[in-house]
């Protein structure tokens, strides 16, 4: 198939809240948009569609403003590297996009932590299991247990319970006076606390656990049971599924590879940006969970400034900066209360596998303390998921950094790594982290 190429005034690449944002608010000021997403309908992980029971109504009109105003939407492509002003992408064949302004709002993806039994079938991110139940996974009744930290749990439940899975109980690693002092500092987010309690609401009759945290997954080729620790006590779980989420990873690949600047918030990355989310590459800018994990209703304030800014209004723009802030202040709300304690870092045992992709123990890496020696080494990293899974969960159990993706950004046939661009950039560490 002959390549393909389209040109832009501001191309972004996601097609999430913060991706949509931007979409409208770029198209309404007459740029020519054009936004790039993966998945076949808009609306990004939190707003993804639901096979039974539709769109999310938020995605439906961020959607409809942005293409009413002209904004066009490339969907089932992905993007496989950058250089200068374009960016390789993979649909139905290759096609080079050249754009004016870029806006990234590539979101996050879910941090699992390895454990004894985790990679036993049955077993799945928190988010992931509600993914899978809105894109028709069979859940109904399945005895289901979630645990780990944040409020993904409650939604996840939510969802799963929605769709006929029976939910026997959400176990929080956080103790129960952070959850109390969480809860205490809600009065200056009164839709949060709304969101919460029709959530409890909707999960009436399943436990909520606090300072409780899984040990191992139990099962003989499957997944039987969940061994819990909670406080001094340990409890024995018969289920079929166990839905683990420990958090947010942003997705920084695309920046490294246009080497944008990186920062370390905590253990993992994050792109750094002005007020306007302009990163240190001119001609890029950035929003959403990318410049570090903050939630739905950062990503379109942050959205908005970004593509207000890509359009050239600037003046605009600054009319979002108190919704931003107000929206990372409850982020630091967030994290200062599920913040993972170091006994779920710890849970992994000499013969858990770290790396799933490549079958590598922890054991395997004795005597090896940074990133490439490990990959070198060992192999880690080198699977399918070029080291999303255990990059991040490594530094996490291990503060290791991890390394950059050489292109293509995702697995991709023969004939569209054959269409790279002249110059792509293949530094497996760009983007110095400062």
């Amino acid at each position: 198939m002959a390549e393909q190429r389209l040109q832009c005034d501001v191309a972004i690449v996601g097609a999430g809240p913060a991706g949509l944002s931007a979409a409208a608010m770029a198209a309404e000021r007459g740029a020519r948009v054009l936004v790039v997403d993966a998945q076949p309908q808009a609306g990004g992980q939190v707003w993804r569609r639901d096979v039974r029971l539709g769109e999310a109504t938020a995605a439906n009109a961020l959607r409809a403003r942005a293409e009413a105003a002209g904004a066009r939407l490339l969907s089932r492509s992905e993007v496989v590297a950058a250089a200068g002003r374009q960016l390789l992408l993979n649909g139905d064949g290759p096609l080079t996009l050249e754009y004016g302004k870029l806006v990234l709002a590539t979101g996050a993806r879910e941090l699992l932590l390895p454990f004894p039994g985790w990679s036993l079938p049955g077993v799945t991110g928190a988010g992931g299991a509600q993914a899978l139940a809105k894109q028709g996974a069979p859940v109904q009744g399945r005895r289901v247990l979630v645990a780990g930290s944040g409020p993904l749990l409650l939604a996840s439940a939510a969802t799963l319970k929605r769709h006929g899975a029976r939910v026997l109980g959400i176990h929080e690693q956080a103790s129960g006076s952070q959850l109390r002092a969480f809860a205490a500092g809600l009065w200056r987010w009164p839709g949060k606390l709304l969101q919460a309690a029709q959530l409890r609401a909707r999960l009436a009759g399943v436990p909520y656990v606090s300072g409780s945290h899984v040990l191992r997954a139990l099962g003989d080729g499957r997944l039987q049971a969940v061994e819990l620790q909670q406080g001094s006590r340990r409890e024995i779980i018969e289920c079929d599924q166990l839905a683990c989420g420990f958090g947010l990873v942003p997705n920084t690949e695309l920046a490294q590879q246009l080497m944008c600047r990186l920062r370390q918030q905590g253990r993992h990355a994050v792109v750094v940006v002005d007020d306007y989310q302009r990163t240190s590459n001119p001609d890029v800018l950035a929003a959403g969970e990318a410049c570090g994990i903050g939630g739905v209703d950062c990503a379109v304030a942050e959205g908005c400034i970004a593509g207000l800014a890509a359009a050239g209004a600037d003046a605009a723009a600054t009319h979002y900066f108190s919704r931003r802030q107000h929206a990372r202040d409850f982020a630091a709300l967030l994290h200062a209360h599920f913040t993972l304690g170091q006994a779920v870092r710890q849970l992994a045992d000499a013969d858990t596998l770290v790396c799933r992709c490549e079958d590598v123990r922890l054991a395997d890496l004795a005597g090896l303390y940074d990133a490439r020696t490990i990959k070198l080494m060992t192999r880690c990293g080198m699977g399918p998921c070029q080291g999303r899974v255990c990059g991040p969960a490594l530094a996490e159990i291990a503060d290791l950094p991890h390394p950059g993706l050489r292109p293509p950004v995702f697995p991709v046939p023969l004939n569209v790594l054959a269409a790279l661009p002249a110059g792509i950039q293949a530094d497996p560490f760009p983007g110095v982290m400062k």
